[in-house]
């Protein structure tokens, strides 16, 4: 026999992946987990100013900083395979021009996340009242809602790029990924979080705004954050060419196939068979 029709080849590997990512049993598990990811990553992002209020200012800012962060890393270690852990609209639009997602899985990503941060904002009312502005992402007094859109979309560029970038094949695809995208989101908050709020995520700021009715300057998180990843597409472009398998893999999430393991043409008394002495 030849190796070929026991070894499966790039192309084999490429069509079983997109079989497997339109197989409907799994599109469920994929919008659970961006529901689930982005509670969770809501939930500690709001839930530090809602319990720093509650507890009459027993969470630091820096620790209010660093728990989205730490969430996300928890997030992509442990589901980041089922769909990608985007939880954030401008990761998924930026997947899709980049080339690595489909454009007709976007509407129900973007829902999920929605919907993720809308049911964190209000576990959080239902459990502390609306207080602390329910975690809403607010500028600074005095600083504009345009200056807003540019710092935003500045932390996007950089969240974003660091996303695609462990995405792309590189060394730190895989565990890393997860300390770089945490790590990086816990770096802008440190900086960043005093005049804005770092949200980097307009499902992040969906949820207490609606839930909250806090609306103020909503927009400028939505805008900044999408052009931010409008831009580390281009960025990405420039440094790493057109898309790779391996960003389509980690954007889609890789489930478990269905198949069987034993590859054609073998059989378990081969696969036992002693090797040849030499």
């Amino acid at each position: 026999m030849t190796a070929s029709r026991t070894s499966p080849g790039i192309g084999d590997v490429e069509a079983r992946a997109a079989e497997q990512f339109d197989d409907p049993s799994y599109a469920a598990r994929r919008l659970f987990s961006e529901v689930l990811g982005t509670f969770l990553l809501v939930l500690a992002a709001a839930g530090g100013p809602v319990v720093d209020a509650a507890s009459h200012g027993r969470v630091s800012p820096a620790a209010q900083a660093v728990a989205p962060g730490l969430m996300v890393m928890a997030v992509i270690y442990f589901m980041g395979t089922i769909g990608g852990a985007h939880l954030n609209p401008a990761v998924t639009l930026s997947f899709s021009l980049r080339g690595n997602f489909p454009w007709r899985r976007v509407p129900g990503y973007l829902v999920m996340q929605l919907a993720g941060g809308a049911l964190a904002a209000a576990f959080l009312r239902a459990v502390f009242g609306n207080i602390g502005h329910l975690g809403s992402t607010l500028p600074a007094a005095g600083f504009s809602d345009l200056k807003v859109v540019a710092l935003e979309a500045v932390l996007t560029l950089g969240l974003v790029s660091v996303i695609l970038g462990t995405a792309s094949g590189a060394r730190n695809v895989g565990p890393n990924a997860a300390l770089a995208v945490g790590g990086y989101i816990a770096l802008a908050g440190l900086w960043a979080a005093p005049i804005t709020g770092a949200s980097m995520n307009p499902a992040r700021s969906f949820g207490p705004a609606l839930i909250g009715d806090h609306w103020t300057t909503f927009w400028a998180y939505v805008v900044g954050p999408l052009l931010g990843g409008l831009a580390a597409v281009g960025v990405a472009w420039i440094l790493r060419g057109s898309a790779t398998r391996a960003g389509t893999e980690a954007a889609q999430g890789s489930l478990p196939s269905k198949t069987p393991a034993k590859r054609r043409g073998s059989s378990p008394a081969r696969s036992r068979r002693s090797p040849k002495k030499r």
